[in-house]
This record gives C-alpha cells, structure tokens and sequence, in this order.
C-alpha cells in the first residue's frame, strides 16, 4: 500500500517536485513568522532575562514592565532589604523613549541605573564603556549602525543631548532597544524626585525566590511582587494577546494554502492513475484499502514538504542575523509541533476529494475504456 502510494507521487517527478516545492514554502512560511514573533518574544523581556534579578517589585496592580507606567516611593527600597532572604535590592528607572539621531527617531526602553549597581548592568559591550557616566548613555550598536554612529556621538534622549559611551550586542528587535543611563540624569531628565520604577532584588543564596516574594508581598504594602519568570509570563502574555488576531490570520491563510496544494496534488495523482484503481476495484480490492493509498499518499506530499519547509526555516534563522541583529529567529518545540499536527489534520482533510473519486469508479467500464 505505501509503496503504491509512494508509486502514485514519484510517477511524474516534475509535478511532485513543485507539489512538494509549494507546501515547503507553505510550511516555512508558517514557520518563519512563528519564529520570528517567537524571536521578539525573547528579546522583549531581554532585560528581565538578563537583568540577575530573582525579584520584581512594582507598583501595585503593575504587572508588566511594557505598556505600564511603575511608580513607588523610595522608602519601599529599604523596606524590601529588610525583608529576610533578601541579599540585596536595587532601585531602576525605567520609561519608553525614543533615541534622537541624525533626524531619525528609535524607539528605545530606556533604564536609568545606580553608580553602584551590581547587577541589571549592560552587557554585550562591544566598545566604550560598561557603565554610562553623568551625561552619558548606552545604546545598542544596531541603532548606532543605522544612525551612523560612534562612541562620543551625540544623541536626544529623554528629552535632552547624551553623549554616546557605550555600544552594547544583542539588545535590539525589530521593534526597540535597550538603552541606559545614570539614575541621577533619568531622575532629572523626568523631574521624579525620590521616586522609582521598580526594586530589583536578589536573594540569598539557599532562598527559594518565590518564597522571598511571598515574604515581601506580607511585609510591603502597596506593591507587586513577581519572580522573575513570573514577570517575564506576564510581559510575554500582554503582547501575544495584542498580536493574537494578527498571528491567527497569517497562520490560517498559510494552512489554507497549504490544504489547497496538498488536496491539489494528491487529486491530480489520483485521477492519473484511475486505470490502475479500476483494475484493484475489479479485482476485489475493497474501497477502504484504496482510500488507504490515497490518505497515504497525502501524509506522504505534507510530510516532505514539513521536512523541507523546516529545513529552510533553519537556515533562514541562522542566515539572516548574520546581516541583521535586530531580526532575531527562535524556532519553538511549540511552534514545531503545532504545525506538524495541523498538517496531519489538512493531509487528512486533502484525502477527501480524491477518496470520493475512488468510491465512484465502475471497474468495468475504466477497463474497457484503458
């Protein structure tokens, strides 16, 4: 049976080629936008990630860090290290901005740190400093490249000119960037006075970080308390929700292509080879083995093309950040697996049309005509 089936395909080589051709580029294409939301998934909560903060502390009822405003009065710092198992918390400033350059705008999440700070620093510095100085801010050297600049540039950010110390890697999307300055200058650039965004706290080694939140969050009026996986959920839960309509859209237009294609080929293999299905029928082989070969058939065309489309979708994600860093391609176990069930499913649902052509063959009458 599969090896019939396998006959059916291979019979014109061209027209599997390009059956085969089509639902890879279906597939890739599936798979291509996945991974690239799934890449903006990653560097959108880059910081939180990357920050070494085990606990988030914010306002209270502030969830995300994005599409949310956080302000907490200073005292809240010294409430949280006196909570145990608390190692220590740092204050962060933190607002969206748009880094100014050259009559070009980028949008940029901009982190005012400490002098001081030990943790939740840039990192990636690929040239200047580590640390942005008074008057000074770090960008990502993806915005740098495109603005044309350099270390000791000048750029607008929060609203007044900044001084170019630093290029860091690896923290741009497609999207925004990170940049960073002094906690004094986003104090001052924001008029906040003694008031600050969130606490980044780390806790003592051996301490449980959900554990630590717990303590902090009955300690602590008036705040939200997260871990960082948490925070990290909630920030990645708030753009797929966004983009939720968007993503369904491509991704049913891109099934749909590839049903159409699919049921296409196997419809065409089929009514080609009906002379043969004639002769089985008058035989004695029952309709069920037959629509067996056809559903085979099927599975066969989307699983050769779902190897092929993968394939593509892996070399474009290792090809493509070799010429820009900003477009960043993660492709999901879940994405991955999403799209191979579905493909079953619309192999499955191909199969249909050329069954019933099956069910409607008079043995006599196709072999006596040839």
């Amino acid at each position: 049976m599969i090896r019939l089936a396998f006959r059916n395909l291979v019979q014109n080589k061209t027209r599997l080629l390009i059956s085969v051709g089509a639902v890879a580029l279906e597939k890739k294409l599936v798979l291509f936008f996945d991974a690239v939301f799934t890449g903006a998934m990653v560097r959108l909560t880059l910081y939180i990630d990357r920050a070494g903060a085990d606990v988030w502390v914010s306002q209270q009822g502030v969830q995300t860090m994005h599409m949310s405003s956080s302000a907490l009065p200073a005292p809240v710092i010294d409430q949280v290290k006196a909570v145990p198992g608390v190692q220590e918390a740092m204050p962060v400033l933190y607002a969206t901005d748009m880094i100014q350059a050259k009559g070009n705008a980028y949008v940029a999440y901009v982190f005012g740190l400490p002098r001081n700070a030990s943790f939740g620093r840039p990192w990636g510095i690929t040239e200047g400093t580590a640390m942005p100085g008074p008057g000074e801010v770090i960008i990502d050297h993806a915005i740098a490249a495109s603005a044309g600049l350099r270390v000791g540039d000048r750029v607008g950010v929060l609203g007044r000119e900044m001084t170019i110390a630093g290029l860091t890697s690896g923290t741009s999307s497609l999207m925004n960037s990170l940049a960073f300055v002094t906690f004094d200058d986003f104090a001052e650039a924001h008029g906040q006075g003694k008031v600050i965004s969130f606490v980044l706290v780390k806790v003592k080694p051996g301490e449980s970080p959900t554990a630590v939140a717990a303590r902090i969050r009955q300690n602590v009026p008036g705040v939200t308390v997260q871990t960082r996986q948490q925070f990290a959920h909630e920030e990645r839960k708030l753009v797929k929700d966004m983009s939720a309509d968007i993503i369904n859209i491509m991704n049913t237009a891109g099934f749909l292509t590839g049903l159409a294609v699919v049921a296409l080929t196997v419809y065409i293999a089929t009514i080609a080879r009906r002379r043969e299905y004639g002769v089985l029928k008058a035989i004695g082989t029952r309709n069920r083995s037959l629509y067996s070969i056809v559903l085979v058939q099927a599975f066969l065309s989307v699983a050769m093309g779902l190897l092929a489309g993968i394939l593509l979708t892996s070399v474009l994600a290792e090809v493509i950040p070799q010429f820009s860093e900003k477009l960043v391609l993660s492709i999901s176990r879940a994405s991955l697996l999403r799209v191979t069930v579905v493909s079953i499913f619309l192999a499955g649902i191909a199969a249909l049309l050329p069954a019933r052509q099956i069910a409607g063959l008079e043995p006599v009458t196709i072999t006596r005509r040839g």
